[in-house]
């Protein structure tokens, strides 16, 4: 069984990510909304946040997650063996474990590796991570009901042509970012006809601080008809 996928972002009015601070205090305390049991995020985020972040600082150790333990998963998707620095994301205090996602062609050191680090790795795809699978191993196995997808634009991509989302929530900020980078929340190949249109429904709009727009819509799968 698939949990329930959402994607989560704060975007421009055009829809782009960059540029423009959001604000991070209130991101977060939306997120909270889904109670996810797994936050889902591609390699390039851990990378850029370790940048931001200086991985080798040195952290206190985290407890060990109680059977009780509310937190969240943090699931990554790495099929290329990106992320090195496991012990600074294991070590904070926002989720109560990690699980990586691989495909056959990553590389055998990097399945090592992360069995050093005791963090459990699901194996879906080939030549990439196939993310249908993975989601239905991180539920039977796991537990996971409900994933929230903290991610940019590629993964997103990726989960919407895939139709594995069911709600797509963004925090929209009044402001104009232009250009003609694919730096937008929702990156895929350019669409050959108009049956690659993805429907949504609007289920919650709500007005925020600074006139920043809270909009939650419905994904409508192509059973449910438009």
């Amino acid at each position: 069984m698939l949990p329930r996928v959402i994607v989560y972002n704060a975007v421009s009015l055009d829809g782009r990510i960059d540029w423009f601070t959001p604000d991070v205090g209130l991101f977060y305390e939306l997120a909270a909304t889904w109670q996810e049991d797994a936050t889902l995020a591609g390699s390039e985020t851990l990378l850029t946040a370790e940048d931001q972040t200086a991985p080798e600082e040195e952290l206190a150790e985290a407890p060990e997650p109680q059977p009780d333990d509310q937190r969240p998963l943090l699931v990554v998707v790495d099929s290329r063996a990106r992320v090195r620095h496991w012990d600074y994301w294991k070590r904070q205090p926002y989720w109560r474990g990690v699980i990586v996602l691989c495909s056959r062609a990553t590389p055998a050191e990097y399945l090592r590796l992360l069995q050093e680090h005791r963090i459990p790795c699901i194996v879906a795809g080939d030549d990439h991570v196939s993310l249908r699978p993975a989601l239905e191993e991180l539920n039977a196995h796991y537990g996971v009901q409900t994933v929230r997808v903290d991610s940019g634009g590629t993964l997103n991509g990726a989960l919407l042509r895939a139709g594995l989302v069911d709600e797509v929530s963004v925090l929209l900020h009044p402001v104009l970012v232009g250009g003609t980078s694919p730096r937008s929340f929702y990156r895929a190949p350019d669409l050959t006809s108009a049956q690659g249109l993805i429907s949504l429904k609007l289920i919650h709009q709500e007005r925020l601080e600074n006139d920043v727009l809270w909009l939650r819509y419905q994904v409508v799968k192509p059973s449910e008809g438009a």
